[in-house]
């Protein structure tokens, strides 16, 4: 049987474990799905200890993301990102190391994949687009990348200046600033992001006033607790393509499955489980 698991503290909310596991019993794997709750100063020690135990993969969550980069060998897209979610223990112990390989882990950043094929899902072609993301952490990071990757011109902006211009300066071609602007910048781009927890505690706030926003623009919130927040139904009454935050923690979970198992992943059956979830 093959154990794949996350670490993260806390990680007793998590929708991983039934979202993966439908995709195993879909395909008829022997596989398991199990959560790991090391201590704050314990991550590089968990990763050691997953591959002791034959561990085959592991998702990593806050507060590790960053942690972790030291114990594994780290694929170009998380190295740029700077934070890896999914690590892929099972090519690291076979018998094709060459002399010379990186012995560690496979360590991968998954979250851009999520942006990117949620996007997809909703017939959003992002190539040539004028998009912004609000935020500049770990979230803002990886689908500012993500958008760039594809073909957009990005901004990203952030309550912290300074935040966002560092970030941008790091992501190709883009630009980043304040909070001051935004509205404008929303009016005038093709797609949006929330990368900031805004909706999450407060299910009023928006991060985004509904004046700005307009039926050419796509928008994705990251936010997925609750499903359909203020920002989703003030640009779906605006007739924006809307894409919730449940079809971005999916695809992150897909790519990680599909870097595990070399399967294509269940999407349907995954996607099933992990709203039930949310229900």
């Amino acid at each position: 049987m093959d154990v794949y698991g996350l670490i993260g503290n806390p990680v007793g909310h998590s929708l991983s474990p039934p979202m993966h596991e439908a995709g195993y019993e879909a395909l008829g794997l022997d596989a398991r799905y199990v959560t790991f709750e090391p201590h704050r100063d314990g991550a590089v020690a968990a990763v050691e200890g997953a591959a002791a135990l034959g561990v085959s993969g592991l998702n990593v969550t806050i507060p590790f993301k960053r942690d972790v980069l030291d114990a594994v060998a780290v694929d170009p897209l998380a190295e740029r990102i700077g934070a890896v979610n999914t690590i892929d223990f099972g090519p690291v112990f076979g018998d094709a190391l060459d002399d010379g390989d990186d012995p560690r882990p496979r360590g991968y950043n998954t979250d851009a994949a999520g942006v990117v094929r949620a996007f997809a899902r909703h017939d959003v072609a992002l190539e040539g687009t004028d998009a912004v993301v609000v935020g500049a952490g770990g979230a803002g990071r990886a689908a500012a990348f993500a958008l760039a990757d594809a073909g957009a011109t990005v901004h990203v902006a952030n309550r912290t200046a300074e935040r966002a211009t560092g970030l941008a300066a790091d992501v190709p071609g883009a630009t980043g600033g304040g909070l001051d602007d935004l509205g404008a910048r929303v009016a005038a781009a093709d797609v949006l992001v929330n990368a900031t927890s805004v909706g999450m505690d407060d299910p009023e706030a928006t991060p985004v006033p509904a004046a700005h926003l307009h039926a050419d623009l796509a928008v994705l919130d990251a936010v997925y607790s609750p499903i359909e927040t203020r920002l989703l139904r003030e640009a779906a009454a605006a007739g924006a393509t809307t894409v919730d935050g449940a079809w971005m923690l999916l695809f992150q979970g897909v790519e990680a499955f599909e870097i595990w198992t070399g399967e294509d992943a269940p999407v349907d059956e995954m996607n099933e489980a992990l709203r039930a979830g949310l229900k």
